[in-house]
């Protein structure tokens, strides 16, 4: 779906980055105007600005709309509703003195607000908006893998950050994903993900996967983990029975938020 209908005829730095601001928007989901703003290189006041301006532009596609009239914001903020609700829930199970993993996408970062303070948490990361969310939250020691910049995951890939990774050991990681299949796995859109992925189900204890119900009978082209290697699922109520089922055979712990 082009995002034309939604930034119409801007000049051309403007129209840029409200596109930049909606494909941050789709992969990571609504975050803070100042984490918006430092991402973007602009002020907070220009980034309210443009959400109202992006709140006020309809598009007509009759396959997401009710009367004919949809809005990519609105879809974002019921797709949040959701997310939100997982993430409060899986901060519940981080414990005092864990050593935790967060995995880049669009429901993982909704974990951050809910993290409580002075658990005194190891927390290790590589994506730039989940760095930035924590930086100051006390009782939390970051490490951070860095590397490539990824602008459309805000995720940093590189050979080094991998054996970063291998050479440490989580408690906990939560994991996001594209899409989840009974047959062929879990998936993500992009490549670059899966080494990253891998690595860190490899050096974690317990594998929780945060994700919404419209992930799950969904296919993206970047397999990087089967279901079987999945302890815990956090996702929202609308999972459907089916799915209830598949998890309950392969003895994963489902958690519905």
């Amino acid at each position: 779906m082009s995002d034309d209908f939604i930034v119409g005829k801007l000049p051309g730095k403007k129209e840029q980055r409200q596109r930049d601001l909606l494909n941050i928007m789709k992969s990571q989901g609504q975050l803070p105007a100042k984490t918006f703003a430092s991402i973007l290189g602009v002020s907070e006041m220009t980034i309210r600005r443009d959400l109202k301006l992006l709140e006020s532009q309809p598009n007509t596609d009759n396959s997401n709309c009710k009367n004919g009239e949809y809005n990519l914001l609105q879809a974002i903020a019921l797709s949040n509703t959701q997310k939100d609700s997982i993430g409060r829930f899986a901060a519940s199970l981080i414990q005092p003195n864990d050593v935790i993993i967060i995995d880049t996408g669009s429901t993982t970062p909704c974990i951050l607000p809910y993290i409580k303070e002075n658990l005194n948490l190891t927390i290790l990361c590589y994506n730039a908006n989940i760095l930035m969310e924590l930086r100051y939250k006390p009782g939390i020691q970051l490490l951070f893998c860095g590397g490539m910049y990824h602008s459309n995951t805000e995720m940093f890939e590189s050979i080094e950050g991998i054996h970063f990774v291998n050479r440490t050991r989580a408690n906990k990681v939560f994991l996001s994903a594209a899409g989840v299949h009974e047959e062929l796995g879990i998936t993500c859109a992009n490549a670059y993900e899966v080494p990253m992925k891998q690595a860190v189900i490899a050096s974690s204890l317990e594998k929780i996967l945060v994700a919404d119900s419209s992930k799950f009978d969904q296919l993206r082209s970047s397999y990087f983990c089967e279901l079987d290697g999945i302890d815990v699922i956090v996702t929202d109520l609308g999972l459907s029975e089916k799915w209830q089922k598949i998890i309950e055979q392969k003895k994963i712990t489902l958690h519905m938020v």
